[in-house]
C-alpha cells in the first residue's frame, strides 16, 4: 500500500487542476451547496479540505460566516489571497481532519471534491466523528465523493493531462480487497519530473450510511452531483448527513 503523498496538493495541483475549476463550474457547484445544506446567511460553516478557497470564499461573500480548514500551507496561502481580492472574510486555519479542535460550533461542514478517503478506515471513521464533534444540534455534514458504481463501470489504468507543454500522467490499479483506487500521478513539468503515489478509499453508500451513524449522525440522504436522487449513471456522490 504506497502512502499518500501530501506534497500532490501544491503547485502541481493548482496548474493541472485549476484550468478545470472554472468560475462558471465553482459558481454552480456552491448553487448546489448552497440549496442542498439550506444555508442562509449567517450560518456557521466548515469548509474542511477547503484547498484554495474557491467554494469557501463564496459562502462567504453570500453571507455565510465561513471557517476552511487545510493542511497545506501553500493552497490556504492561495485562499487568503483570493478572500482578500474578493473582499470578504474566511478564518483559515492550517490543520488535520482527523483532531478538529472545535465543538458545537458550526450549523453545517462540508468537504468537497473527493477531498475524503485517503486514510485507513479507522482514521476516516475518526474523521467522521471529529466532524459530528464540531456540529450543533440540528446541523448537517455534507460529503461530496465518487459514485463507486459509475466508477468501477468506466475505471481507466491510465490518462494523461497537457498544459502548455507538460505532462500529468495517472496510473491507476483498483485494490479490490482494500477498496481502494491505487493511483500514482508522474508530473513532468519545465523539465523536471515528480512522482506523487496515493489512495483514496471508494466508500459504497450503504457502508457510508453505517460510518456516518455509527459517528452519532441520525440519518443520511444520498444524491446526485446537482442535489437529484443518486443513481449508477450520478457523475458523483452527496451524502447529506443530520445530527
Amino acid at each position: 500500500m504506497p502512502e499518500f503523498d501530501q506534497r500532490l496538493f501544491g503547485d502541481d495541483y493548482l496548474y493541472f487542476w485549476g484550468p478545470l475549476l472554472s468560475d462558471e463550474r465553482t459558481d454552480a457547484e456552491v448553487d448546489v451547496i448552497w440549496r442542498v445544506l439550506e444555508l442562509e446567511p449567517g450560518m456557521e460553516v466548515l469548509d474542511l479540505a477547503c484547498g484554495h478557497g474557491r467554494i469557501a470564499n463564496r459562502l462567504a461573500a453570500r453571507g455565510a460566516r465561513v471557517t476552511g480548514l487545510d493542511s497545506s500551507r501553500l493552497l490556504l496561502d492561495r485562499a487568503r489571497e483570493d478572500a482578500a481580492e474578493r473582499g470578504v472574510e474566511v478564518e483559515y486555519v492550517e490543520g488535520d481532519m482527523r483532531s478538529l479542535e472545535w465543538s458545537d460550533r458550526f450549523d453545517r461542514v462540508l468537504n468537497w471534491f473527493t477531498a475524503f478517503g485517503y486514510f485507513e478506515d479507522d482514521e476516516l471513521r475518526d474523521v467522521l466523528g471529529e466532524v459530528r464533534k464540531t456540529l450543533r444540534p440540528g446541523g448537517r455534514f455534507l460529503l461530496e465523493h465518487l459514485n463507486v458504481v459509475r466508477l468501477l463501470a468506466r475505471l481507466r489504468e491510465q490518462s494523461v493531462t497537457e498544459r502548455d507543454g507538460n505532462f500529468l500522467l495517472e496510473l491507476r490499479e483498483l485494490d479490490a480487497v482494500g477498496g481502494r483506487i491505487l493511483s500514482e500521478y508522474v508530473v513532468v513539468r519545465d523539465g523536471a519530473t515528480r512522482r506523487y503515489p496515493i489512495f483514496v478509499r471508494l466508500l459504497w453508500p450503504p457502508e457510508l450510511h453505517d460510518w456516518l451513524l455509527a459517528a452519532g449522525f441520525s440519518a443520511v440522504d444520498f444524491l446526485g452531483p446537482d442535489g437529484e436522487p443518486l443513481t449508477r449513471e450520478s457523475r458523483r456522490l452527496l451524502a447529506v448527513a443530520h445530527v
